[in-house]
C-alpha cells in the first residue's frame, strides 16, 4: 500500500536569476510491507540468480558495462559485480551495501553472504513464517551457530601450522581459483597461490617490537607474459627512467633521499600565503638556485638515490644525473609508504630548509630487471624489511586486473590468519554440515509430531515434513522466542536450507549435490551419474573440501531433499583421512554469516518504506 507524505514547495531559478516562479514539490511516497510487493520480490530473487551464478570456481562470468558506452569490465566478483548494481528498491541497496561494507573490511565471503541473506529472506516467506518470528528464531540459530564455530570440537573448523606451509597455500589457492575470470590452469593456479603466501610471509617481520607494524606488497602487473613467470622479490620494483635502461647495477650500501615535496621549481608549489616579489627579482632563477643548492648538498652528503613523489625540475635532474647520481621522479604517494619503510628515509616535506641527516636512509643495492617490455630498478633491502614486489603476468588486461584483485584478496585473507588462526573447510563443507548440525539441535527427539507444510512456490517438491521436538533446544527457544513449536522449527528449517543452497550454487553444470550421512560434507555429482554409481561409491572421488574419499559404505542424500537428522561424526573418524585441499578464511567467513543474518532480518523487519520521488 502507498500513500502520500505532503511536503512544501521549492523556488526555481533561470540561468539568468532575475525571474523565478513557484513549483509545487512532489509528495513522498509511502510503501508500507515493501516484501509483500511482487515486484520487490522478483528482484531479489533475480538478484539471487545473479549473483548465486558467480559463486564458486566453475562460476558464470559478468560483463559490467554502461548504455552509454565506455570500458566492459568482464568478472565474477562480488565487489565489482555490487558496485555496478543500480536499483530503485531501497531493500536491494540496504543488501548491496551491507555486504560490500564486509568485503572492505575482510576481502572475502561476498557471495556467501549476499546469496546466503537473500536465501533467508526467500525461504521464510515459502513457509509462511511470520517475519517477526523469523527474526527471533533466526538471530537464536545464528548464535547457536557462531557458538559452535568457536568450539574446540567444531567438525568444520581447521587449525592453522604456520610451522607449515601448506595450510596457508591452500587457503590462498582456494581465493585464487575461485574467480574464474582469471582463467588459471591447474599449475598456473597453485603457483599464484604460493606467490601469495610467500609474499605475506615477507610482510610478516620477524623480530619487531610491540605493536607489530605489518609490510606492504607491491604489484607489478605485466600483460602478455605466460602466468608462471610471475615471481614475488625481497625489496621494491620501480618503473625505470629511460636514461637508466643500461645501468649495470650500483652497489651499496647506497644511501637515499626522499622527496615529498615538489620539486619543479613553480611558485604554487612554496605553500599557501601571500608571496611578495620585490620589482626586478627574478623568481625562477631564485628557485632554480634553492633547488641546485639541495642538490650540491644531496651530492656532498654521499647520496646516490635521489626520489621524488612529484616532479623534479629538468635542470636539477641534469645536475644530479652529471653526479652520478640515480633519480626518480613521479613515484606517487602510494610508494611512498613503501619506500619508507625500505629505505628508512624520513621525507622531505620542504625545499626552504637544508636537509637534515635524520631524513637519509639506505638500501643495500639497485639493480635493474626486465619483465617482458616493462625494465624495473630494484631496490634491495639494507637489512630486515617487511617489503616486498609481486610481479603478475597475464596473457591479457582483462584476466591481469582480475589476478591482481584476487592477489590482493589473498593477502588481506592471509593477514587475517595472524588474529585467528583458524580455516574453515571450503567447497560447501562447512555450510552442509553446519546446516546438518543445527537440524540435530533442533531436531533431537523425545516426542515426535508432524508438520505439513504446503509450499506456495511451484518448484516445492515436499508436500510435508517431518519433524521432532529438540529436548534441548526447541521449548527452550520457544519459551524465550515467545514463538510457536512449529514457527521455529519451520524457521530453522528455513535457515538449514538457506545453508545449503549456497553449497548447492557451486555447481554450474547440471550436476547433483548430496550430503554424506556420516560427517554431513558436501559432494558434487557430474550430469550423468545414476543411483548405482551413487549407491556404488564411485559418484565422485572426493568431497568439496577434499579432506574425505567415496566409499561403498557411506550413505548419502541430495540436498533439499528429507532425510533422517544425525550428528556430523568428527573428521577423526574418517578413514581414510586426507589434508583439506579446500579452505576458506575463518574471520572472513564468521563475520559473513553474520553479515548475511543480521542483513536478512534488517529486511524483514522494514515494515515501511518512504521515498523522495523528487
Amino acid at each position: 500500500m502507498q500513500a502520500s507524505v505532503p511536503t512544501a514547495t521549492r523556488i526555481k531559478m533561470n540561468s539568468s536569476q532575475t525571474t523565478s516562479r513557484l513549483v509545487k514539490k512532489s509528495p513522498s511516497v509511502c510503501t508500507d510491507l515493501p516484501l509483500s510487493s511482487s515486484d520487490v520480490r522478483d528482484k531479489l530473487r533475480l538478484m539471487k540468480e545473479l549473483l548465486g551464478s558467480c559463486y564458486g570456481p566453475t562460476a558464470r562470468l559478468k560483463q559490467v558495462h554502461n548504455n552509454i558506452g565506455g570500458s566492459v569490465v568482464t568478472t565474477s566478483t562480488s565487489s565489482v559485480l555490487l558496485q555496478a548494481i543500480t536499483s530503485s528498491r531501497p531493500v536491494i541497496g540496504l543488501i548491496k551495501s551491507s555486504v560490500l561494507n564486509h568485503v572492505s573490511r575482510f576481502g572475502d565471503c561476498g557471495l556467501f553472504a549476499a546469496v546466503l541473506c537473500l536465501s533467508l529472506v526467500e525461504e521464510a516467506a515459502r513457509r509462511g513464517v511470520g517475519n517477526s518470528a523469523a527474526i527471533r528464531a533466526y538471530d537464536r540459530l545464528l548464535a547457536l551457530c557462531t557458538g559452535y564455530l568457536q568450539r574446540e570440537d567444531c567438525g568444520c573448523r581447521v587449525e592453522l601450522d604456520f610451522c607449515s606451509s601448506r595450510s596457508l597455500i591452500a587457503l590462498a589457492r582456494t581465493v585464487v581459483s575461485s574467480k574464474p575470470t582469471c582463467v588459471l590452469a591447474e599449475p598456473e593456479s597453485a603457483h599464484i597461490g604460493r606467490l601469495a603466501v610467500r609474499a605475506f610471509l615477507l610482510t610478516v617481520p620477524c623480530d619487531a617490537p610491540d605493536p607489530v607494524r605489518l609490510g606492504r606488497t607491491v604489484t607489478v602487473p605485466v600483460e602478455g607474459r605466460p602466468v608462471l613467470e610471475s615471481a614475488v622479490f625481497p625489496g621494491l620494483l620501480l618503473d625505470a627512467p629511460e636514461h637508466l635502461c643500461g645501468l649495470a647495477g650500483v652497489r651499496g650500501p647506497v644511501r637515499a633521499v626522499l622527496f615529498s615535496a615538489s620539486l619543479a621549481g613553480d611558485l604554487g608549489e612554496l605553500g599557501d600565503g601571500r608571496i611578495e616579489v620585490h620589482a626586478g627579482v627574478d623568481t625562477d632563477a631564485q628557485i632554480l638556485d634553492r633547488l641546485l643548492e639541495l642538490g650540491r648538498q644531496a651530492l656532498e652528503d654521499g647520496v646516490k638515490l635521489f626520489v621524488c613523489q612529484k616532479v623534479i625540475h629538468p635542470v636539477l635532474q641534469h645536475y644530479l644525473r652529471c653526479g652520478g647520481l640515480i633519480v626518480i621522479e613521479r613515484v606517487g604517494v602510494s610508494l611512498m609508504e613503501p619506500l619508507i619503510q625500505l629505505t628508512g628515509a624520513q621525507p622531505v616535506a620542504t625545499l626552504h630548509a637544508a636537509i637534515p641527516s635524520a631524513a637519509y636512509g639506505e638500501v643495500h643495492d639497485v639493480s635493474i630487471r626486465h619483465f617482458g617490455s616493462k625494465t624495473m630498478l630494484h631496490l634491495h633491502p639494507a637489512g630486515e624489511t617487511a617489503v616486498c614486489s609481486m610481479v603478475l603476468c597475464h596473457r591479457n588486461e582483462t584476466m591481469l586486473n582480475e589476478l591482481k584483485l584476487v592477489c590482493q584478496k589473498a593477502e588481506h585473507v592471509l593477514r587475517l590468519t595472524l588474529r585467528e588462526p583458524w580455516a574453515l573447510l571450503g567447497g560447501g563443507c562447512t555450510e552442509t554440515l553446519l546446516a546438518a548440525y543445527v537440524r540435530h539441535k533442533v531436531r533431537t527427539a523425545s516426542v515426535l509430531f508432524s508438520i505439513t507444510f504446503t509450499s506456495a512456490s511451484p518448484h516445492n517438491d515436499r508436500a510435508s515434513t517431518l519433524v521432532s521436538q529438540s529436548k534441548n533446544d526447541a521449548p527452550e527457544a520457544t519459551s524465550a522466542l515467545g514463538c510457536s513449536q512449529t514457527e521455529y522449527l519451520l524457521a530453522a528449517e528455513a535457515f538449514c536450507r538457506s545453508l545449503e543452497s549456497v553449497a548447492a550454487c557451486l555447481e554450474h553444470d547440471g550436476g547433483a549435490s548430496v550430503i554424506d550421512l556420516t560427517h554431513a560434507h558436501h559432494w558434487t555429482l557430474p550430469s550423468d551419474v545414476t543411483e548405482q554409481h551413487l549407491e556404488g561409491g564411485t559418484a565422485a572421488a572426493l568431497c568439496g573440501c577434499g579432506a574425505l574419499e567415496s566409499c561403498q559404505k557411506k550413505k548419502w542424500s541430495y540436498l533439499n531433499s528429507e532425510c533422517a537428522e544425525f550428528s556430523p561424526a568428527p573428521l577423526s573418524t574418517a578413514s581414510p583421512l586426507r589434508q583439506p585441499a579446500v579452505l576458506d578464511s575463518f574471520s572472513a567467513k564468521v563475520n559473513a554469516l553474520r553479515v548475511a543474518v543480521e542483513t536478512a532480518n534488517l529486511v524483514l523487519d522494514v515494515r515501511y518504506v518512504i521515498q523522495d520521488v523528487n
